[in-house]
């Protein structure tokens, strides 16, 4: 779901909105009888509806490896894949094509299924009246922006499934999110409705709906321009959009807005690199407190499966407790990176042990053979083996008895049992501790999602026992609530392995790999990028978007998608900190020819920054930058970043420049409203201060190189570039790029370190205590 949960991005978008509003509105005067409907998704008020599963024959979506075309493939509807067959079938027949866009453990879009797409009615006005394509937006994550712009402007929210009608030339004339199968909802008209009133305009007026098509793709066009310059954003942005972030903090229970509460990891980067950077400034002090406190409630929240381990998407209350409950790759990702950088910040263990839960979800429960990492678990799941309906969150909650039953048998140390300390620290209740204002659909009526009500030392100090008997019990005990829940039916996987969201787990894993110098996390993170390597680099040094998982190994369709910007920044990214936790200069040379490859297929010569898609796609009516760090940042975002870490590391005057046109492409977004990049100015922070550049000259395993990278481990260092050289190595790349590192050499056979920022050295020194000051000083 597409929400502004910031305040001043509410503001933002509406103002954007507005505008374009006002010359869309012109344009689609006289669809559905003159009444726009704006159709708003609504996740909190649904009405579960038992519809039998009627059996057809397959369509053509069965020929499809996405897990989301898959699930429709037996739909009565007549469903066909985007592309040209069914492009151009809409124009040989002159029919609207209706376009239906979601993802595999989108709740939504089960619903929407359920009620409407195997209704034999509905499917057949479907079929009879329009070309029905179905898109999963994780595989082509072009359409669903393009259109996506158009439903956010329309209506003022978006969210999936989306449900959009084009002309056969697919300019779009109306469209929303989920629509109900009768008029149940006040204002709302049924999915049926809208079908035949659209259909009855085309058939009795087409030229007027294809010239409203028309004008709603130039009005997308021209407000899709970024209107930035040639000048930097000003600097006091960054501030400003701390400001803007802590004016819509909420401090009961953290978060940066209100229910429905996400977990928003570009927020926390822009914290903590704020904070690295003025960590004496009253304001990054109490920035930083908020997101420790933010980070420590979805610690203990429900949002976290204390369980299974992983995050959940979001919380649908405002104290993280009852989540929606699908997991999905990318927040395991960020979520590793924002509480590795707690640990960097405060060196508490906690935050360690919560980057080992994370990482233990995914390599247990998200982890394909071959390497790759899988897209996300579903919320639904059945209650039982042999259920007719599957219910949200039937996989992660307990009855009272149950854990009661299961439970029995683990005792503290003096024979009392854990159960009661357990319910009570866990908020526990007979009744079940789900609140029906938190539960509309009464699916978790006497059921418990369990949550930290208490600190450890909290429940430890009230019971009188020692923390460390206390978190052993309790691990064991949800150890044995593990182990039951394998027995009931799992959620549905969505098995489709997505180049970025590869590359941001592959930073989540290198970056805990180097800091807490794990050989697992680092063996998992090289195991990874061979995959990349492998199987979505292509011999043209390009990146396929997805593969998916076969019998024996990954298996790729016929005409495989090519990436798109964020799949290119994102495993640029992970390259760069693989390289930099490995010191193996094969990544590095990696990432340096995606980043040139990105250039060349996504770089805007005229406005400068990155296109969401690569030029020449027939069917991609417009072009579009993404402008906003939401639930993943965007590629330009990232790509900053990354052309200021090459640019530096590989002495490149082309990347820096880039890095700057890109920024002076969204100054007046970050300028107007910062708190909408918040990914982005980590990246002016870190062009503006320069990248903190360390190399050592050392003997590989010796303990004065290991004391001098521990320095690096052991501080919060967020525009860190590293490079190591050993005396036996040739590092033919990067010398070849920056002739200067041939003088990076030992000193008195002693392991010598060397820090420069913006072409400024510090003299070099051999221990670390001389190391970390220069550091607090350069």
């Amino acid at each position: 779901m597409l929400t502004f949960a910031r305040c001043a991005v509410k503001r933002y978008k509406c103002l954007h909105i507005n505008k374009l509003n006002e010359r869309i509105f012109t344009a689609r005067t006289g669809i559905l009888n003159n009444k726009l409907y704006f159709c708003t998704n609504n996740l909190y008020s649904r009405t579960i509806m038992a519809t039998a599963y009627l059996q057809h024959n397959e369509n053509r979506l069965s020929q499809s490896k996405s897990p989301y075309l898959l699930q429709h493939k037996n739909n009565p509807v007549d469903w066909y894949p985007w592309g040209e067959e069914a492009i151009q079938k809409a124009r040989r027949e002159n029919k609207l094509i209706f376009l239906s866009v979601g993802y595999s453990t989108c709740h939504w879009c089960h619903v929407m299924e359920r009620e409407s797409f195997e209704n034999d009615n509905i499917a057949k006005i479907m079929n009879e009246n329009f070309i029905n394509i179905k898109v999963d937006r994780e595989e082509r994550p072009d359409v669903d922006k393009m259109y996506m712009s158009f439903v956010t402007a329309i209506s003022g929210s978006g969210g999936w499934p989306m449900s959009v009608f084009l002309t056969p030339n697919l300019e779009p004339v109306f469209g929303g999110t989920y629509f109900p199968p009768d008029e149940r909802y006040f204002g709302q008209p049924s999915f049926p409705s809208v079908l035949q009133q659209i259909s009855k305009q085309w058939r009795e007026n087409p030229g007027r709906v294809a010239n409203s098509g028309k004008e709603i793709i130039a009005a997308l066009a021209s407000s899709s321009k970024l209107g930035g310059g040639t000048d930097l954003p000003s600097f006091p942005s960054v501030k400003k959009g701390i400001d803007q972030l802590m004016r819509s903090y909420e401090p009961k229970f953290g978060g940066f807005g209100h229910a429905p509460k996400f977990p928003q990891p570009s927020n926390f980067n822009l914290i903590f690199a704020y904070y690295a950077r003025n960590s004496n400034d009253p304001n990054a002090k109490r920035a930083l407190q908020a997101c420790l406190h933010t980070l420590e409630c979805m610690r203990r929240g429900g949002i976290h499966d204390h369980v299974s381990q992983g995050f959940a998407r979001y919380s649908t209350d405002s104290e993280w407790h009852v989540p929606h409950f699908e997991k999905m790759l990318y927040d395991q990702a960020q979520l590793a990176v924002a509480y590795t950088n707690a640990y960097l910040a405060t060196k508490n263990e906690v935050w360690k042990d919560v980057v080992d839960d994370i990482l233990t979800y995914v390599s247990r429960d998200l982890s394909d053979a071959s390497g790759g990492f899988y897209s996300a678990e579903d919320a639904d799941s059945y209650p039982y083996e042999g259920a007719n309906e599957k219910k949200e969150g039937a996989f992660c909650v307990w009855t009272f008895d149950e854990l009661q039953n299961h439970l029995e048998g683990i005792n503290f140390k003096d024979g009392s049992p854990v159960f009661p300390v357990f319910c009570e620290h866990f908020g526990v209740s007979s009744k079940g501790n789900v609140s029906p204002s938190k539960d509309p659909h009464k699916e978790l009526t006497g059921k418990n999602v369990l949550i930290m009500r208490k600190s450890e030392e909290e429940t430890a100090d009230k019971h009188q026992v020692k923390v460390e008997e206390l978190k052993l019990i309790f691990k064991r005990a949800l150890n044995k609530l593990h182990e039951i829940r394998q027995s009931r039916p799992r959620p549905h996987l969505d098995d489709k392995i997505i180049a970025a969201w590869n590359g941001l787990m592959l930073t989540g894993f290198a970056r805990a790999g180097f800091i807490f110098n794990n050989k697992n996390y680092l063996d998992r993170a090289q195991q990874n990028a061979e995959f990349l390597e492998k199987y979505l680099c292509t011999d043209e040094g390009t990146l396929i978007r997805s593969i998916y998982k076969g019998p024996d190994h990954p298996i790729q369709i016929s005409e495989p998608i090519h990436g798109f910007a964020d799949d290119y920044a994102f495993v640029i990214r992970g390259f760069l900190d693989l390289h930099m936790a490995l010191q193996d200069e094969h990544w590095l040379q990696l990432a340096y020819n995606l980043q040139k490859k990105m250039d060349s297929l996504f770089w805007d010569e005229t406005e400068g920054a990155y296109y969401q898609s690569p030029a020449g796609d027939p069917h991609i009516m417009i072009r579009l930058k993404e402008d906003q760090d939401g639930a993943e940042p965007t590629s330009s975002s990232v790509a900053v970043e990354n052309l200021v870490r090459l640019g530096a590391l590989l002495d490149d005057a082309t990347c820096m420049e880039k890095a700057r046109k890109t920024l002076s492409a969204f100054k007046d977004r970050i300028d107007k409203i910062p708190v909408a990049l918040t990914e982005m100015l980590c990246g002016f922070m870190m062009y503006n201060h320069g990248l903190t550049e360390v190399s050592v000259a050392g003997r590989r395993n010796s303990t004065d190189t290991a004391a001098l990278v521990n320095v690096l481990r052991e501080n919060l260092i967020p525009d860190l570039g590293f490079l190591y050289f050993d005396q036996e190595s040739s590092y033919d790349f990067i010398k070849s790029t920056k002739p200067a590192f041939k003088d990076c050499v030992m000193i008195g056979e002693e392991a010598t370190a060397y820090v420069c920022r913006n072409k400024s050295c510090a003299p070099p020194c051999t221990n670390r205590a001389d190391l970390a000051n220069i550091l607090k000083t350069i």
